[in-house]
């Protein structure tokens, strides 16, 4: 292995340089660089084609996307989530005055395990909150039932699962919003950014002035909000890989495919395949090793590979029910089969130019025993 080419867990899509250069000129004509401008507009209506939603609000990142959605739905005492997923989640559920109620994930893709949502809503309860995680998504049918059922708001952090269908269906559709995050690391990206696609017009017009400090207008400030716009050059990054995603999600298809066919079939590590009905995008590729049965460690095979120069990354790890921010406010032990995959899981390297090479060596360093 030659140690002097680091292979990370992700590396950030970009559009040709000259292709950027060309969209972003404009911007000197005008000095408009921020505040809804000619590119913040026109990505909005190009996401709104291109994820088949009603509405699409953008945001300089995915984090508050999802923090001011909650504020705008005036929502109150208790949200519905899962452990398993990054700390946006569940720092917005609290930077909101809300308190998160914990829900165990399904041993088969890791995401909310809609058979045990019923048994945690009280008359508390305002809203279910669940992860499309590494973009397997949830079982929106009975997440729907469920929230009809007892009058609760539905919000996805769809922060994996960008351009993503069930059933020719796009992600963006179910719920009364799902958040998407434009991190550079992203199968889509905006450099940093995120948006919300929502089905209520009214929860856009609150969105778009708390986005701006809660501005309604020069004389009018009605709302609590921050300053959480996307800018001109954010937007036309946007533009720009709009254009080549295509292109990008099949090579990354192409990385997932041939780490299938060297860990398919491996006694004690657990791979994702594609499900039926699913139009992926390729986000990316968790493995669980079962110590007993593959005979080495999660933690074991991070260090190997760190050793040969490969930083993969233990993601979700710790679950946010045990983040030291909230000491001993939740109780882990009622979310078991999330702490098993927590303790177990191992995001590989993947992203749309890895090596096919390089995955080899990776899956060589793994399997080597």
């Amino acid at each position: 292995m030659n140690k002097s080419k680091p292979i990370y867990v992700t590396r950030s899509s970009l559009p040709p340089f000259e292709e950027y250069i060309n969209e972003i000129k404009s911007i000197w004509d005008t000095a408009w660089l921020t505040n809804m401008g000619k590119y913040h507009n026109q990505l909005e209506q190009e996401l709104i084609e291109y994820l088949e939603v009603d509405n699409i609000s953008l945001f300089t990142n995915g984090h508050l996307a999802l923090e001011l959605v909650l504020q705008a739905m005036n929502l109150t005492g208790e949200v519905i989530t899962t452990p398993f997923t990054f700390a946006s989640t569940t720092h917005a559920i609290v930077r909101n005055r809300l308190t998160p109620v914990f829900c165990d994930v399904n041993p088969s893709d890791y995401t909310i395990d809609v058979t045990k949502i019923e048994n945690l809503i009280t008359d508390k309860t305002s809203a279910i909150l669940p992860v499309h995680v590494y973009g397997n998504i949830c079982n929106v049918y009975e997440i729907e039932r469920i929230a009809k059922k007892y009058d609760l708001k539905v919000i996805y952090d769809a922060a994996h699962a960008f351009g993503e269908k069930i059933n020719g269906q796009s992600v963006g559709y179910f719920g009364d919003a799902s958040m998407f995050s434009f991190h550079a690391t992203k199968v889509f990206n905006t450099l940093e950014g995120g948006a919300v696609a929502f089905a209520d017009e009214n929860i856009g017009e609150q969105l778009y002035t708390l986005k701006n400090f809660g501005i309604k207008s020069e004389v009018l400030v009605e709302g609590v909000g921050l300053n959480a716009k996307m800018n001109e050059f954010q937007a036309a990054m946007g533009i720009c890989n709009l254009r080549h995603l295509t292109e990008e999600i099949s090579k990354r298809k192409t990385v997932v495919e041939k780490y299938r066919n060297r860990l398919s079939g491996v006694n004690g590590i657990k791979i994702m395949h594609d499900v039926e009905g699913v139009q992926s995008n390729y986000s990316y590729f968790p493995a669980v090793f079962d110590e007993l049965a593959f005979g080495f460690t999660r933690n074991e095979i991070y260090d190997r590979l760190k050793q040969n120069n490969i930083f993969a990354r233990k993601y979700f790890y710790p679950l946010t029910n045990t983040f030291h921010c909230y000491p001993e406010q939740y109780d882990v032990n009622n979310t078991p089969v999330a702490r098993h995959v927590a303790k177990r899981v191992l995001t590989l390297p993947l992203y749309a130019d890895l090596d096919l090479e390089d995955v080899d060596k990776i899956c060589d360093i793994i399997l080597e025993g």
